[in-house]
């Protein structure tokens, strides 16, 4: 297949960008300069440098193609803007046609819940509250084989931003980090190549379609993750810190959804396509993996 992908030069496009040429695809990354695409060439992709807001640009870019995936994200006030673009391109350019787009959400959106499923309500909190329509649009389209993964934090090769965020934590008089809340949230959590495999293999499989929650099952809480990332960057531990301090330090708005306290199995992702995590979690990848320093 043919894919056009967004988000080539990111975290988890990049990883989506290796799994997909490993097994034999061809990959048109839609790029925003000279530069991006110099990159990608360099990964195996044929860059298509085009503004993901102009919609007519996109869709020329699409038509060509067997499929799409979308993980791009600015990670700011425009992000919604973004996606909703994307989408209406993707339903431009392959409404009727039964082709594949995969457009990647994330689990914050089904607020509190230990037990998320693809059939959970959502509870999104305002970070994230936008998502839902544009998701719904797309899948609602007619002759549209759209799938949205509902990610967990991805980790992995020294990179994320949630563990970044760990690994940065402020620290106390005595050097210890200082966990987002008391640490008692669980937080859900995937390996950035396990995600892509899953991208890879709902690409493949023409029965996939929908929501599928991913996550590696582990669920651990803050506590523990904070005190691993002490190990890593060499701190004597970590202490619980407080709603009220994580608000300060990250804002309402990302705060509130750093302390919802989340699980999920991914069973349909398991079920249905074969996927299965085989990485390390992320306390044994802060322990003894890509994040030691």
């Amino acid at each position: 297949m043919n894919i056009a992908l967004t988000g080539s030069s990111g975290f988890i496009g990049s990883h989506v960008l290796t799994e997909l040429v490993a097994h034999g695809h061809e990959v048109t990354a839609l790029v925003r300069s000279e530069n991006d695409a110099d990159a990608v060439a360099a990964q195996g992709a044929r860059p298509a440098v085009v503004d993901l807001y102009d919609q007519a640009a996109v869709v020329n870019v699409l038509v060509g193609l067997d499929g799409s995936i979308h993980t791009a994200s600015p990670g700011d006030a425009t992000s919604a803007e973004l996606d909703s673009s994307v989408a209406d391109a993707v339903i431009e350019a392959y409404s009727g046609s039964g082709k594949p787009h995969i457009q990647i959400s994330g689990l914050w959106v089904y607020g509190t819940n230990m037990d998320i499923t693809e059939d959970a309500p959502h509870n999104a909190p305002p970070l994230v509250a936008w998502k839902e329509a544009i998701e719904r649009r797309l899948l609602s389209a007619e002759g549209l084989r759209a799938i949205v993964p509902v990610s967990g934090s991805a980790y992995g090769d020294a990179g994320g931003g949630m563990p970044g965020l760990l690994l940065g934590s402020p620290r106390d008089d005595a050097g210890n980090l200082i966990m987002i809340g008391e640490g008692r949230q669980h937080w859900v959590t995937v390996h950035v190549a396990d995600l892509a495999d899953f991208f890879r293999r709902a690409l493949e499989q023409d029965s996939a379609q929908g929501y599928y929650a991913i996550g590696n099952g582990l669920a651990s809480t803050v506590a523990e993750l904070t005190e691993a990332a002490a190990v890593a960057v060499g701190a004597p531990g970590a202490v619980p810190g407080s709603d009220g301090e994580a608000r300060s330090r990250l804002g309402d708005y990302f705060a509130e959804v750093l302390l919802l306290d989340q699980g999920t199995q991914a069973n349909r992702a398991r079920e249905e396509l074969g996927w299965k995590p085989s990485h390390l979690g992320l306390i044994e990848e802060f322990r003894t993996g890509s994040y030691q320093r």
